[in-house]
């Protein structure tokens, strides 16, 4: 492994118990994360794409092999710790926006920062400069209902990016996006990316969009190629 990857697994399975049948649906996966890469992973609806996310992210455990985050073997550690990794090192963004209905763009934007423990007035400066500089900084006190598919969807973005993670995980992040505001979603992140230097893996059913990663890794029968 490079030294300086952000995040590397190896060997890396899973296999679900379906009542007396065991689904294998990631084998043998290896993949290294450098800092700055964008890296997507293109495949059929059910190839395992967004369990390998689940799993580089810790949300989910490997049956076989491992994930390491910063020399930290995942698996190893206890639910806290790993939530205290992802808030440390990573950024989330899903096909919906998962934005916090009860609470206004900038207190959704800040929320990660807050819950690192950073000043309230810090992190709402910080959070207030992001959505500004995508185009929402007149929309601070707007709640997620108030907003356009492509404003809640930008809005998530700043909200995986204001920690500034080493890197982001986008699992389908402009799948529920008309074409034009997909566009314009994405080249936000790619600006963002360049900007900041935050590694980028990204799920995506759109070639269009993969072909404009660094690189491009096809999961098939729960392997990648």
């Amino acid at each position: 492994m490079s030294q300086t990857a952000i995040l590397h697994c190896q060997q890396l399975g899973k296999t679900y118990t379906e009542g007396p049948n065991d689904v294998e649906v990631l084998k043998s996966i290896n993949l290294h994360i450098e800092p700055s890469e964008r890296i997507a992973i293109v495949g059929q609806s059910g190839s395992g794409k967004s369990t390998l996310l689940h799993l580089l992210g810790g949300l989910d455990l490997p049956t076989t092999g491992s994930v390491w985050i910063d020399g930290q073997e995942m698996s190893g550690l206890s639910d806290r710790k790993r939530g205290l990794i992802r808030n440390q090192y990573l950024g989330f963004v899903y096909q919906f926006h998962h934005l916090l209905p009860e609470f206004t763009a900038l207190e959704n934007v800040a929320m990660p920062l807050l819950i690192r423990g950073v000043d309230a007035r810090e992190a709402k400066q910080k959070a207030a400069v992001l959505l500004d500089e995508i185009g929402l900084g007149h929309r601070l006190e707007h709640r997620p209902v108030e907003l356009s598919g492509g404003e809640r969807q930008r809005a998530a973005i700043a909200r995986a990016l204001v920690t500034e993670p080493a890197l982001v995980l986008a699992d389908e992040p402009t799948g529920n996006l008309d074409e034009a505001t997909a566009m314009n979603v994405f080249e936000m992140m790619m600006e963002l990316n360049a900007r900041v230097g935050t590694a980028l893996v990204m799920v995506t059913h759109d070639v269009k969009l993969a072909n404009k990663m660094d690189t491009v890794l096809h999961l098939e029968l729960g392997k990648i190629s």
